[in-house]
Formats: C-alpha cells, sequence, structure tokens
C-alpha cells in the first residue's frame, strides 16, 4: 500500500494559534491574494465577463444532438425502428432535462437559499424518477426496441453537458 507523508505543522505552531498558516505554507500557498469582498461595479463586471448557461439551451442541444443522431442512423440506411429507438433515447435524456430546467428556473429559488436548495434537490429527484421510468417503458412503448442505438444515442445526448461548458458566448 502506498503511504504519503504530508507535512504536518509543530506542536508549537498549532499552540500559538498558526497552524493553519504553517500548513498553507507547507503546501506552497503564499502566491494566494487574501479573498476580499467585490464592490457591486466589480461583481457586475464579474457577471458581464462570466455569464450564465441557460439550462434550456442545454437542452435544445441535447435535442440537436439526438435529432442528429436519428437523421445518421436513417441516412447510414438504419431501419424505422432503429431510428425510433435513437429518437426514445434521445426523448429519455432531453424530457428529463426539460423538467429540470423548468425547476432550474422556477421563481421559488428566489425566496431564500435553503427554498432554492430544496427545490433543486426535488427536481433533481423528479429528473431522476423520469428518466428510469422511460428506460424501464423502453421496450413496451418502441416494439422491435434497438437496445444498442437507444444507448447510443442517450450518451450522446448525455455528453451535451459537458460540450456546454466549453461553449464561449454563454447566453443568459
Amino acid at each position: 500500500m502506498l503511504k504519503v507523508a504530508l507535512p504536518r505543522p509543530s506542536s508549537d505552531a498549532v499552540f500559538r494559534g498558526d497552524g493553519r498558516s504553517a500548513l498553507r505554507n507547507a503546501f506552497g500557498d503564499d502566491d494566494e491574494p487574501p479573498v476580499r469582498r467585490l464592490s457591486r461595479e466589480e461583481a457586475e463586471a464579474l457577471r458581464r465577463r462570466q455569464p450564465v448557461l441557460s439550462p434550456w439551451r442545454v437542452v435544445l442541444a441535447q435535442l440537436g444532438v439526438g435529432a442528429a443522431a436519428a437523421a445518421l442512423i436513417g441516412l447510414g440506411g438504419g431501419s424505422s425502428t432503429v431510428v425510433q429507438s435513437a429518437l426514445y433515447g434521445a426523448a429519455a435524456v432531453v424530457l428529463p432535462g426539460a423538467l429540470m430546467a423548468r425547476g432550474a428556473t422556477s421563481r421559488l429559488g428566489l425566496f431564500s437559499p435553503l427554498a432554492s436548495t430544496a427545490s433543486m434537490l426535488g427536481w433533481s429527484v423528479v429528473k431522476m424518477g423520469t428518466a428510469v421510468a422511460l428506460l424501464l417503458l423502453a421496450p413496451r412503448i418502441v416494439h422491435g426496441l434497438s437496445w444498442p442505438a437507444m444507448l447510443a444515442t442517450l450518451v450522446a445526448c448525455m455528453q451535451t453537458y459537458w460540450l456546454a461548458l466549453l461553449w464561449p458566448g454563454r447566453a443568459k
């Protein structure tokens, strides 16, 4: 088993009350400037430089990726059942994502941080439950379901979340 030795502050540093600074210096964090409160103007400038990514934009991108995957499968000679399976895979990501986006953009989160946290937790549970229900119902809804086509499209649509982090011109 690999053991890693971490630097520890001396016992007299802990007793003097500067244990954190001794530990911080041991890890080389001296170059970080101290944290300070931003003024209103600085906060506004920071918001303009780093705008918020709309969850609806991500849902629309997922819808586009799913439609493109289904079109590629159709153009590649896939049967209508395989195309339907791919579209169902996209729906299994887009529909729960749309529910989550609806919950994330509701006005309930504006009341307090606790209400916002509870709202996000509740909508996350709804999203996961909907996704699981859609996957369980897949063989009954799409007769002759092609699991590889459905799962490949589902994974492609889910990867849109990672692509959203790379979008330079994030819109509000």
